[in-house]
């Protein structure tokens, strides 16, 4: 056992201001004298009195204002699905775990399945599915529910 070896135990305390004299930060406690920054806090926001940032930019106008609400869902395309097992379900479970999509993603967007490609095997899909991929997926043996 070494002492760089050891774990770190003590975390950096927060600094005590105005605790007198002797400190070095006693009196106004590091803050200066007077004014508002003196006294109370400020926010961060605050621009001494003139119009903040916020109030004079401009409003987001007309196409692509709400972006946040417009959220598409993840497209796959029926050729990824040859990467399944034979006869098994897909759903958004079945796709994060064989590593085709991000858990994370898939959870927020959704997941549509498109029908670039060819597939080979049947599969049992049970997700949003567009006309032509759902046909692929019929004549290969599978179903859509």
């Amino acid at each position: 056992m070494s002492l760089n070896k050891l774990k770190k135990i003590k975390k950096i305390s927060k600094k005590r201001l105005g605790q007198g004299h002797g400190s070095g930060r006693g009196k106004t406690a590091g803050r200066g004298t007077k004014g508002q920054k003196a006294r109370s806090k400020v926010s961060l926001s605050f621009e001494g009195g003139a119009l903040s940032l916020i109030k004079r930019l401009p409003f987001r106008r007309g196409k692509g204002k709400n972006k946040v609400f417009n959220k598409k869902p993840m497209i796959i395309n029926v050729k990824v699905l040859n990467l399944l097992r034979k006869d098994s379900i897909v759903d958004i479970g079945t796709l994060i775990k064989n590593k085709i999509v991000d858990e994370k993603d898939a959870k927020m967007y959704g997941i549509k399945i498109l029908g670039e490609g060819n597939i080979k095997i049947p599969l049992t899909i049970k997700l949003p599915i567009s006309k032509g991929a759902a046909s692929k997926i019929k004549k290969a043996g599978g179903k859509v529910e």
